[in-house]
């Protein structure tokens, strides 16, 4: 590729302290059990780690510590997008078979789907559209550019990343005279090219704060379910393993914590006269942030409530 995917000016990473080398190698070997099928070098891994990290450390204002960042990191999302600029097959295959939100439909769909907003009369449009985002994941438009995957920082769901980027990119289409960048509009994630209202940015603060107050009266196992299929990106088998349920039961609760929330954040944003439909923008934009935020949905204490769950000690 031609754009080296780390500058040899940028400052020197700040060392690993023996603790973040103990929890650097816990997450390698975490995912080479989670992909047995691409198996990636330890170096590999490492250059990746190292660029990811400085490329979130870029966009903070704060100095961002490596325990604090591989904390937040969707390690699961991170390795396939690993794989996938290494150029493996079985990362690609795996990319194409992840599946989307709600609508549970494959990226290639719902990528389509988004095409047929911006072009609704024009079949052929639509397809050249996604066709031409697949083809820029690895090959970057401009010398000056990155191509998409290697602008993943991990720090995010990398389906709902790779969506937002698809729409920024429409969305650049329709507003020829701004300058934005996308890297500068990559958190904008309208359902639509129509200009963004004015009042947007009150509506995602309560959205948050919705968020938050929804995600502080759940109960433990609800919390767990949260944590395994939406953060740490669980299959849905996976998860039902770990919960001790057939794959129909867990899908059926998954759902309903799915609408509960829906329901809960809807009535929160009308309260404060929201008339809007469609939270999806929001729900894309601000929820993983909010996911992540949350010291209730850490590693750590996740791996505490599926202990005590498997002890039989977690609240219904």
């Amino acid at each position: 590729m031609d754009a080296p995917l780390i500058s040899p000016s940028a400052p020197l990473l700040p060392e690993w302290t023996c603790h973040e080398r103990l929890q650097r190698t816990a997450l390698f070997c975490f995912l080479r059990l989670q992909f047995p099928t691409f198996v990636l070098d330890e170096a590999v891994l490492l250059a990746h780690l190292e660029r990811t990290y400085r490329l979130y450390r870029a966009k903070q204002s704060e100095t961002l510590s490596w325990h604090a960042y591989l904390e937040g990191l969707y390690a699961q999302d991170w390795y396939v997008c690993v794989g996938c600029l290494e150029r493996l097959e079985v990362a690609w295959e795996t990319l194409f078979a992840a599946r989307t939100g709600r609508t549970d439909c494959l990226l290639i769909d719902a990528l389509r789907l988004r095409a047929a907003r911006f072009y609704p009369n024009d079949p052929a449009a639509q397809e050249q559209t996604v066709q031409e985002f697949w083809s820029r994941l690895l090959v970057p438009d401009r010398p000056d550019t990155l191509p998409f995957l290697a602008r993943y920082d991990g720090r995010r769901p990398l389906i709902p990343w790779l969506i937002r980027i698809f729409q920024n990119e429409q969305i650049s289409r329709w507003r020829q005279n701004t300058d934005t960048s996308l890297e500068q509009d990559d958190h904008v994630v309208p359902a639509d090219p129509r200009p963004l209202d004015a009042s947007e940015g009150r509506w995602r603060e309560l959205f948050v704060q919705a968020a938050r107050e929804w995600l502080s009266q759940l109960a433990d196992d609800d919390l767990l379910l949260l944590g395994l299929r939406w953060r740490y990106r669980l299959n849905q088998r996976e998860a039902a393993r770990l919960f001790g349920l057939n794959e129909g039961t867990l899908t059926r609760r998954t759902d309903k914590l799915r609408d509960r929330a829906l329901e809960f954040l809807h009535r929160r944003l009308e309260a404060e006269g929201w008339t809007g439909e469609d939270l999806t923008p929001f729900i894309l934009s601000e929820l993983g942030q909010v996911l992540t935020d949350d010291p209730r949905l850490s590693a750590d204490y996740l791996a505490s409530l599926l202990a005590r769950r498997q002890a039989g000690s977690v609240t219904p």
